[in-house]
């Protein structure tokens, strides 16, 4: 059975979906409204410079909309400057979400992997450090922070750490920072992109997929200050004619949303956070660190092959007519055997559907054949 990484699936007697990634509020208010607005322009060309939408997205980030790219979703970007650039290699600290180490391969780019480790919450450490240091000039470091799937917030010191690393030795910094409002810790978020010293070297990846219920609208942002990088995904970007006019209106209209909806948005991820981990983390031979951004986790199950109990959940199992649906982390690993043991749950259910959706993990875990503690 395949796994869809990017989360959701439909299924029989799947009730409790840990695997799709989508803000469970709802669009913003005002935002439905000018979707309806929009829908008699439908007739015309999109603009295919999106100029308006480019002028918003510069807006929050206090740069020019000169170097804002817009494209159909974060994933064509993604590609598009991965081929622009040519990097010497790719660097990857794994898990992390699966289309960077696709976007290099499909270049023949060589992929350099750095393996975070559960046990240390999936933080940097001085290894990675020293990892950086041996890299080439003109290779590229993908971060995504907070990180998919394992929700791990990059602190002030890392941020200052790689920094000086991408100064020191030529590095361009590509950053994916499309969860950057679900941060859990109370200090200020540090984006990349206002990095002293390595302006030109930081590309920042945007959308409104997650933040606003948006997966559909297909709308992405790349930013930068690298004026050549710059012209060089357009090229790639000019062999389709724009972002869909509708997704450009309706992602506009975002960025106007209100402060309240993203405080709501917030407050309901903590509370959901806690119930989860306190939960999981109370099911014999399971454990999450507690994530401190986005609204994902990394568990490790007592189980002998994540794949093989995902696909048992959906195929063979179901406790009072219902069954769960995981994503499993080997595939946000890039070093096979990596996160056998391993899913990454999306915490996007209610709390009450929660508690149920633990409860039928559990019975699950008891039941399932391969699993490896005997209570």
């Amino acid at each position: 059975m395949d796994f869809f990484e990017h989360g959701g699936r439909n299924g029989k007697n799947i009730r409790y979906d840990f695997s799709a990634n989508i803000n469970p509020l709802g669009l913003p208010e005002g935002v439905l409204e000018a979707l309806r607005e929009s829908l008699c322009q439908a007739v015309r060309y999109p603009e295919a410079e999106s100029l308006s939408l480019r002028e918003a997205i510069a807006g929050e980030w206090g740069t020019d909309a000169g170097g804002v790219v817009c494209t159909n979703g974060a994933s064509e970007l993604i590609y598009a400057a991965v081929r622009a650039l040519r990097p010497a290699a790719g660097l990857l600290p794994a898990p992390t979400f699966s289309e960077y180490e696709r976007a290099f391969l499909s270049v023949g780019c060589p992929v350099r992997y750095y393996p975070l480790k559960r046990e240390n919450g999936f933080a940097l450490d001085e290894d990675f450090l020293d990892f950086l240091e041996k890299q080439e000039t003109g290779s590229l470091l993908f971060l995504c922070n907070p990180n998919n799937p394992t929700g791990y917030l990059y602190t002030q010191r890392e941020m200052n750490q790689i920094r000086d690393l991408v100064k020191k030795y030529d590095l361009f910094l590509f950053s994916d920072e499309v969860y950057r409002e679900f941060c859990y810790t109370g200090a200020p978020y540090i984006s990349a992109f206002h990095l002293e010293g390595i302006e030109e070297q930081v590309v920042l990846i945007d959308s409104v997929s997650k933040r606003y219920s948006e997966c559909g609208i297909r709308i992405g942002a790349l930013i930068t200050r690298h004026k050549e990088l710059k012209k060089s995904v357009m090229k790639f970007c000019q062999a389709r004619l724009s972002p869909p006019l509708l997704g450009q209106i309706v992602a506009e209209a975002s960025i106007d949303a209100p402060e309240s909806y993203m405080l709501s948005t917030y407050n309901e991820y903590v509370e959901r956070r806690k119930h989860l981990i306190d939960g999981l983390n109370r099911i014999p031979g399971c454990y999450s660190p507690i994530p401190m951004g986005a609204f994902y986790t990394v568990a490790r199950l007592p189980v002998d092959n994540a794949d093989k109990f995902c696909e048992w959940c959906l195929s063979e199992f179901e406790y009072e007519r219902q069954t769960i649906f995981m994503a499993p982390a080997s595939g946000f690993y890039t070093t096979p055997g990596l996160g056998k043991n391993e899913v990454r749950l999306a915490y996007v259910l209610e709390k009450e559907e929660l508690s149920k959706a633990l409860i039928v993990l559990q019975k699950a875990l008891e039941t399932y054949p391969g699993r490896t503690i005997n209570e």
